[in-house]
């Protein structure tokens, strides 16, 4: 919105330059520590045993991810949004056909099981990465920029993008560490009950996958008339975007709802998932799609309101009071001191931490306190 394009320029290759390097030590830590990092989420010697090479392939594809992230980011900031659009289906329907091919033996390629569809993961984000870097050379967009460049940032250039990201990669972090957390105490419950939450996890993803873009589109508009200075204009964007969200969502939950059997089934192909697993599976979907309207209140408010909006720390601040001083604490107790039943455990970990931070994030957001022009 400012049109500080040479700004944007530094902003990328630190993003890009600091992104690559934390998925080099994450692939370390998965290529090699594969088993250590597998034991802390089951006792199952067999489990640990598939997990471990599903993750020692797998990552292989963190470099190629976090890069792509890096350069889709830069574009949709900057309103070119058909690019990473066009490279994400391209990459994901060549990941599906992989994966049915390199798990099942299909299409002459080998039958390799769980190992498969992590292979078919890292070729897939490899693949997607280069389309994305040949297509922007022969466009010539915003991502194309001499190697060089990408080193050439000061150390205040450095500081000055550390200030604004680091509540957010602090965030991410200890929210994904939360989420590790999370599936620890799920999957101790019993590997019926964390299969169960595997299945509602990869549903979950498909919707997110919708509500991921409608968010980083009014994050793009919001952030954009934020910086041309417009605030009333961006107040009102805003709003319309925590109404059309879970307006949305409660239309999906319904739809998930109402659908819960037949995807639920697509999971049991091969028949080798037991009845409990599906029957539990079936439960957290109904809780999901009733729960996720309320859900992504927090949710769009946090990560396309508020740090579009230049605020970043609040955010991070309400979602790690309610994770780690409410919803662990909480889900931990429910299952190994009261033991109650898992999908209970399961839903009152939803609503610990979602109501808190609801009633938290609308509070600021009335407040317009999060409106902080990050090129002022």
């Amino acid at each position: 919105g400012a049109k500080m394009h040479k700004d944007i320029e530094k902003t990328y290759a630190i993003a890009t330059v600091s992104s690559l390097f934390a998925s080099l030590i994450f692939f370390v830590a998965s290529f090699f520590f594969g088993e250590k990092i597998m034991s802390l989420f089951n006792s199952d010697p067999r489990v640990v045993k598939i997990g471990t090479k599903y993750l020692k392939a797998a990552s292989f594809a963190y470099p190629a991810t976090v890069v792509s992230s890096a350069l889709c980011t830069v574009l949709r900031s900057t309103e070119k949004v058909k690019l990473p659009m066009f490279v994400s289906l391209i990459s994901t329907s060549f990941n599906i056909v992989l994966d049915y091919a390199l798990v099942f033996g299909k299409l002459g390629l080998p039958e390799m099981g769980v190992t498969g569809a992590a292979v078919a993961t890292a070729v897939s984000a490899w693949l997607g990465l280069v389309i994305l870097i040949i297509i922007s050379k022969s466009q010539q967009n915003i991502l194309v920029m001499p190697i060089k460049k990408f080193f050439t940032f000061s150390k205040k250039d450095f500081y000055v993008f550390m200030k604004k990201a680091s509540p957010v990669i602090f965030n991410e972090m200890l929210w994904g560490f939360g989420m590790v957390v999370n599936n620890a105490i799920y999957s101790n419950t019993g590997y019926e009950n964390y299969a169960a939450c595997t299945i509602l996890r990869t549903i979950e993803s498909l919707c997110l996958i919708l509500f991921i873009g409608l968010n980083d589109g009014g994050a793009v508009i919001i952030g954009k008339t934020v910086g041309e200075g417009k605030e009333s204009l961006a107040y009102t964007y805003a709003k319309k975007l925590i109404v059309s969200v879970p307006l949305l969502s409660l239309l999906i939950g319904g739809v998930v709802i109402l659908l819960r059997s037949g995807i639920i089934n697509i999971f049991n192909l091969g028949g080798n998932i037991t009845a409990t697993t599906l029957s539990v599976a079936n439960v957290l979907v109904i809780i999901y799609g009733l729960e996720i309207a309320f859900r992504n209140i927090p949710y769009t408010m946090v990560c396309a309101v508020f740090r579009s909006g230049g605020d970043s720390v609040t955010g991070a601040k309400y979602d790690l009071i309610c994770l780690w001083l409410l919803a662990i604490p909480v889900t931990y107790f429910t299952a190994f001191h009261l033991k109650l039943a898992f999908p209970l455990v399961f839903l009152i970990e939803y609503l610990v931490e979602d109501i808190p931070k609801a009633i938290l994030c609308l509070k600021h957001f009335v407040s317009r306190k999060w409106i902080k022009s990050v090129v002022k």
